[in-house]
């Protein structure tokens, strides 16, 4: 799979109705059908800061990820809402889901 984790810093005055703000973006990208997660999540430390956690099955699904409708839409409507341009890691990891961290294992569970 392709595993995708990005960074966003918002603008201030739009940070706490940036989840609105992505809200088209989000829920037509987690309609693909390569698409495996698309989760965002606020920094504790910094309220301004996203961080998208996504993956999607294939390069081939990745590939249909950025040549869609809605991420060239995206690709216009998010960037005036943004601080600076968001950081990214991008890999290609042996798997097709989470693994269980085996060093913080709840009892009864594997």
């Amino acid at each position: 799979m392709i595993f995708i984790t990005a960074k966003f810093r918002v603008r201030p005055e739009d940070a706490d109705r940036w989840p609105e703000i992505a809200a088209d973006f989000t829920r037509e990208t987690r309609a693909e059908p390569g698409c495996l997660w698309f989760d965002w999540s606020r920094s504790v430390d910094d309220p301004t800061e996203y961080v998208l956690v996504e993956a999607f099955r294939d390069d081939e699904a990745g590939a249909r990820h950025v040549q869609s409708a809605h991420f060239k839409a995206a690709q216009q409507t998010l960037p005036p809402h943004l601080v600076e341009t968001p950081r990214i890691v991008n890999v290609s990891v042996p798997q097709d889901d989470w693994s269980f961290l085996g060093e913080m294992a709840v009892p009864g569970q594997q």
